[in-house]
């Protein structure tokens, strides 16, 4: 008999989840995870501390800009970048402490160290060999490398690095117009730094919609980042004060450089499976390193599956949530699905950017006839009130059949609005049938229902 019935390597969002649904579903677990702590990269060391100071930054950046324009003045204002780490912190300990509470009241096993799999069923992690039916690998991602970059966390920096940093940087340059770079950016940005970001592509954000692409470069230069497109870095040497970027214009094959205090390395993320035996276990690999697995996230080798970032996909925590929800309904006799149509994509800096389903370059090269409904927050008295009028809602809808296809969002709290989209999705709402629904006003949400009138004779405060 094995120790466990589910063995569950890695404790992110994918793998804490699915531990804490497979006990929920009858199934004695166990998730090993060497980190110290419980949440991996999303909770420790990304989305969790850089959201806290996206908070924290906005809230100082809405003091200085906004707060006089409401009658409310302060004498002096002032970072305390000290205590700004130390909030960050609290934060990601309240969020850590809270996994260990759910692991115990769902009496799943925290193994603390670093799992690695000698075969069907069989885990090992330091000196103790563990045997359980079904092994789940949710080991997460890294930071990409960049040939002719050598990160120290310290002057040439990851996101780990750049949310750790001993002092405000005067200058920052990031590599990578992704969300990572521009979340990053926009906090130091806040706080004074002068930001510069190279990117390789000739926008930012790559993948998403076109229209909010450009729209969300325009506003972040407004905000002061300055934008290095269509370049490539070709090496980032360290200095006595910082570090120098060379790169090559894309456009007319220029040498340039710049030289910054701190330089964020944030060119997207890989699949973090080094130690785990993967190979001599005999689980197959896709060409990008990811696990291969299939349409049920099992992998070749039978009774391991994998989950998350680990896997093909885009590397998102509630995308590894979702996943792990569905390896341990499966494993459990039920039918665990994930409908990857349907997985929102948010970007923290502010205006905030929320997309999900297609794009109207999808769709264009897919030939599929479809309408455009766009609203502007501009029209909406909420946004207004609140000074944070910049951006629309695209909402996208078949020409024939009316049923959403995608929608895309710049404004305030879009990451937030999105989700009334997702569920209209799920259920395979029509445009019309979001028009039709009563919003509360005044709210940020009536100007989704004003997309959605705008898929039809119009918007009613266009």
């Amino acid at each position: 008999m094995a120790d466990y019935d589910v063995i569950v390597i890695g404790g992110g969002p994918g793998g804490y989840v699915c531990a804490i649904r497979a006990a929920q579903l009858g199934l004695k677990t166990a998730c090993i995870e060497g980190r110290g702590a419980l949440g991996g990269t999303c909770l420790n060391v990304g989305c969790i501390p850089s959201k806290a100071l996206l908070h924290a930054s906005h809230q100082h950046h809405e003091l200085q800009a906004n707060f006089p324009k409401m009658g409310i003045s302060a004498k002096e204002i002032s970072v305390d970048w000290k205590q700004m780490l130390a909030y960050k912190q609290q934060t990601i300990d309240a969020n850590t402490k809270g996994i260990e509470f759910l692991f115990k009241k769902n009496k799943v096993d925290w193994i603390q160290g670093w799992g690695r799999i000698n075969g069907q069923g069989q885990v090992r992690t330091g000196d103790k060999s563990l045997t359980a039916d079904n092994i789940v690998i949710a080991t997460g991602s890294e930071s990409s490398q960049l040939a002719g970059v050598t990160i120290d966390e310290s002057t040439i920096v990851t996101s780990t690095g750049a949310l750790e940093l001993k002092k405000i940087p005067q200058t920052l340059t990031v590599i990578g117009a992704g969300v990572i770079g521009l979340e990053i950016g926009s906090v130091y940005a806040r706080l004074g730094s002068e930001v510069s970001v190279i990117e390789y592509l000739d926008h930012v954000t790559p993948g998403m919609d076109a229209e909010i692409s450009k729209t969300l470069q325009r506003l972040l230069t407004r905000q002061g980042l300055k934008f290095k497109l269509s370049s490539a870095v070709e090496s980032v040497t360290r200095g006595k004060s910082g570090a120098q970027v060379k790169f090559r214009s894309r456009k007319d094959d220029s040498e340039q450089s710049l030289d910054a205090e701190i330089v964020l390395l944030a060119t997207g993320r890989q699949p973090f499976t080094e130690g785990l035996g993967l190979e001599e276990a005999g689980i197959a690999l896709e060409a990008g390193g990811q696990v291969k697995t299939d349409a049920a996230l099992r992998t070749n080798v039978e009774g391991i599956y994998a989950i998350g970032d680990a896997v093909a996909g885009p590397m998102l925590a509630h995308k590894a949530e979702d996943e792990g929800m569905a390896v341990a309904e499966t494993i459990a006799g039920h039918s665990g699905h994930v409908n990857y149509n349907v997985i929102p994509a948010v970007i923290y800096t502010h205006p905030e950017v929320a997309s999900v389903g297609q794009t109207e370059q999808d769709l264009k090269a897919e030939g599929r006839g479809y309408k455009v409904g766009k609203f502007s927050f501009m029209g909406n008295g909420r946004a207004k009130a609140a000074m944070s009028a910049d951006g629309f809602i695209k909402l996208l809808a078949d020409a024939e059949s009316d049923r959403i296809l995608g929608c895309h969002m710049i404004g305030p709290s879009v990451g937030e609005l999105i989700h009334e989209i997702c569920v209209a999705m799920e259920f395979g709402a029509s445009a019309e049938d979001v028009a039709l629904t009563c919003h509360a006003h005044p709210t940020l949400s009536e100007a989704v229902r004003e997309a959605a009138l705008a898929c039809g004779d119009g918007a009613i405060h266009a």
